[in-house]
């Protein structure tokens, strides 16, 4: 019904950026809210960024300011540009989207921030 498939992952130094695809097919389209939430090692999943139904986003205090969220509607892909990478950003990143009440997740990209 709702597929979600991320992209973008990978090894990088502390200051230095990345950017995350998210690609959705299925029932998704640009009514539906979507975002990005993010697990590291021993940690539970955490909430990074949302662009909401009305096309606003809003980021965790964490991310604030180096992260941009943002949806290509015609391709119903959202992607998250990450700047000023720190060792703590690293994790498993999973793309979400809500439809109907429910939760859909991807299987997630690794970014690894690392020296």
């Amino acid at each position: 019904q709702v597929q979600l498939v991320e992209s973008g992952g990978g090894l990088v130094q502390p200051g230095e950026s990345l950017r995350l695809s998210c690609a959705a097919s299925g029932s998704i389209s640009s009514r539906n809210a979507m975002g990005w939430y993010r697990q590291a090692p021993g940690k539970q999943r955490e909430w990074v960024a949302i662009m909401t139904t009305g096309g606003y986003a809003n980021y965790a205090d964490s991310v604030k300011g180096r992260f941009t969220i943002s949806r290509d509607s015609a391709k119903s892909t959202v992607h998250l540009q990450m700047n000023s990478l720190r060792p703590e950003d690293t994790a498993v990143y999973y793309c979400n989207a809500i439809l109907n009440g429910l939760n859909y997740w991807g299987k997630g990209t690794l970014v690894t921030v690392s020296s």
